[in-house]
């Protein structure tokens, strides 16, 4: 067995953090020229919180032997779902409509990220834990559906029903590693769809979604508003882009440009060569993890590597779709690259497990 990390994941993972830190560098000039005194904010919290504190996070969890979260799975689980109902509490606080964030101290959080990691270090403990069972409805499927209706019931409540989308994703992925039925996903997955129909006729903004994604053109000065200026973007950078800080879009045209509209930012300023080699980057990633995966003999470590790297990616892939035009456009962020102190610092901290695990494969 490996008594060091592996290295080309490990590779991979940097690569990431140093080209989604330019991204990010370069797309935040944009928040600069616009709201000059939040940029200092934004700024530290990225860099310090995310980066640097995120590095740490990396290296402490790679140390830490993965089955240590094993022990304490519930009690994670469980303290992350009360976090993440404080948003509902004078502690929360709302932007753009949605009720996600937590104010303490002068520092805001989103709790929804410490879910994410709870969510697969707990679901990973259960499905090794009942094993052959796992092809059964009443150990199997309904109490995955029970976890994630917990789950669903916070986050769509916020609402915040990209994270739960991303969080299903990788729950059913888990399922399916540890010898779930497909034909269990399959039903679960059309109901899925009859729901998120059934959401959109009570959420506006969920309906306004699917109508623009089916006709982009349609409301250019609203709803559509976003994905026009994201294809200019993308466009405008031809294969070689425009070259580091040049983006036009950035400035007074693109939403979000260093939140969930950063692809397009990286596509314009570094084209077609710039946006492949981000997505190939990604796919790299994803191959190297689940190699990994598939050399773990503890079941308990295999789901979580599992479900860490389709956690990243199903976040990277719908975010990079929305912006290309062939998915519904969502709020979430571009994993290493996008705004966001409390993901970036979650997401190396996911990674240094990976690492950890990766020290136990054949």
């Amino acid at each position: 067995m490996r008594k060091v990390v592996d290295k080309p994941f490990l590779i991979s993972v940097i690569v990431l953090i140093v080209f989604g830190f330019f991204i990010f560098s370069s797309a935040s000039l944009g928040l600069l020229a616009k709201v000059g005194d939040k940029y200092s904010n934004v700024a530290f919290s990225q860099t310090f919180f995310g980066l640097f504190g995120g590095t740490l996070a990396l290296i402490i969890s790679s140390r830490i032997p993965y089955k240590f979260w094993r022990k304490y799975s519930f009690y994670l689980f469980g303290l992350t779902l009360i976090l993440t109902a404080l948003v509902f509490t004078p502690l929360g606080f709302e932007h753009a409509g949605a009720k996600r964030w937590l104010s303490i101290g002068g520092f805001s959080l989103q709790p929804s990220e410490f879910l994410k990691g709870a969510f697969i270090i707990y679901v990973a403990t259960w499905l090794s834990g009942i094993r052959e069972k796992i092809t059964t409805l009443k150990y199997g499927l309904i109490p995955l559906l029970v976890i994630l209706g917990l789950v669903g019931f916070i986050l769509l409540n916020q609402p915040d029903t990209d994270t739960f989308a991303v969080i299903m994703i990788s729950g059913f992925a888990m399922f399916l590693s540890a010898g779930g039925k497909w034909r269990h996903i399959l039903v679960v997955a059309i109901v899925s769809v009859l729901g998120l129909l059934l959401i959109a006729a009570f959420r506006p903004y969920v309906k306004q979604r699917l109508l623009t994604y089916v006709n982009p053109t349609n409301n250019e000065l609203t709803s559509g508003y976003q994905i026009q200026q994201s294809l200019i973007a993308i466009g405008s950078g031809g294969f070689s882009g425009r070259g580091f800080g040049q983006s036009i879009q950035k400035f007074n045209f693109l939403p979000e440009p260093i939140g969930d509209s950063i692809f397009a930012v990286a596509a314009e300023e570094f084209g077609f060569i710039g946006a492949m080699f981000l997505i190939i980057l990604f796919l790299y990633f994803t191959l190297r993890g689940m190699k990994i995966a598939t050399r773990t003999d503890d079941s308990f470590g295999r789901l979580l590597i599992v479900g860490i790297v389709i956690l990243i990616v199903s976040q990277a892939f719908v975010n990079i779709g929305a912006m290309l035009g062939v998915l519904p456009l969502t709020g979430i962020p571009l994993p290493f690259v996008s705004h966001g102190g409390t993901a970036l610092f979650i997401t190396l901290g996911l990674m240094g497990i990976v690492l950890n695990v990766s020290k136990k494969a054949r």
